[in-house]
């Protein structure tokens, strides 16, 4: 059975690149990003999902496959489909249009979940857009982490906040509820800053930790991230690269940190680790294909040690 265990919508990409007037195809979705970050480490890691029967949930499937993700809990619809988004690029960044209302993913409830995976895993990892396609999915992830959580295993949640996509106090209640389940808080600063209603990074680090969590890595976007536990935190440092496009690149942070932490044991070693890779993902357009692997991310924290 995989050691880390993902659970979300996966989102065939369409990314215009600026200045191009032809869309690239690509994938995304949160967790499917994080899983197969996590498997360019070398983790071995699982997806809890369902696809549409249609070529876009083959394309993923392929995808997976390649990366070595087990899609063992992926169940193909024969009504829903395969979640799209289109991403275009311009002076002031990038704008992101979906197509995902009745996709196959937002109809899993928690009767998908599969019981034996979740509970023979080492972490498994949500998000705030895992529960907001879908009242249903919300319920499923709930399930997941209540069923992880009464065997022991590591709940890792990503607060991901997307307003397009549910109202504010919503959206508060479900993800702070999901924290309250959570081992590892992964919140984004800007998200956080509309979740909480506080500004300070330390004071948001503060607030998670004070919900339960054992580790809050806070993500900085270009000015790096804060990793914490109750007894220390460490502020790393933002890294120059020849940035291009940063979709993806929270998801990134998330599935290096998982695989970094199960491998060291230790977060702090673990936001490093993820705050390089994330910074290296950003070199080129698309969530999954600038992904590095390991020896990437190894030999860039060596040069610049």
């Amino acid at each position: 059975m995989p050691d880390i265990i993902a659970i979300g919508e996966p989102l065939f990409e369409l990314n215009q690149p600026h200045g191009e007037s032809i869309y690239r195809r690509g994938y995304g979705g949160d967790t499917s990003n994080c899983a197969i970050a996590a498997a360019r480490q070398g983790a071995s890691v699982g997806y809890v999902t369902a696809v549409g029967a249609d070529q876009f949930g083959d394309a993923f499937l392929r995808l997976w496959q390649d990366e070595g993700v087990d899609t063992s809990a992926v169940k193909r619809s024969p009504v829903a489909h395969t979640g799209l988004y289109f991403i275009s690029h311009d002076d002031t960044g990038h704008v992101f249009s979906y197509m995902r209302a009745g996709s196959a993913a937002s109809r899993m409830t928690p009767e998908d979940i599969p019981g034996d995976m979740i509970k023979s895993a080492r972490v498994v990892h949500a998000s705030g857009i895992s529960q907001a396609i879908s009242s249903s999915a919300a319920d499923a992830v709930f399930a997941a982490m209540r069923m992880a959580r009464a065997a022991g295993v590591t709940v890792s949640y990503d607060t991901n906040l997307r307003l397009r996509l549910w109202p504010l106090d919503r959206a508060r209640a479900i993800i702070h509820a999901a924290v309250a389940l959570a081992d590892i808080v992964r919140p984004g600063l800007d998200d956080a800053r509309h979740l909480t209603g506080l500004t300070d990074p330390d004071a948001i680090v503060d607030f998670y930790l004070s919900m339960g969590a054992r580790i809050v890595a806070l993500t900085l976007g270009e000015d790096g991230a804060v990793v914490a536990t109750k007894e220390r935190r460490e502020r790393m440092a933002p890294i120059a690269v020849r940035h291009v496009d940063a979709t993806g690149a929270g998801d990134m942070f998330d599935g290096a940190f998982l695989a970094e932490y199960l491998r060291t044991g230790d977060p702090f070693d673990a936001g490093r680790y993820a705050n390089m890779a994330a910074a290296l993902s950003t070199e080129a357009y698309g969530a999954v294909e600038p992904m590095p692997r390991r020896a990437a991310v190894e030999a860039a924290l060596k040069d610049r040690a």
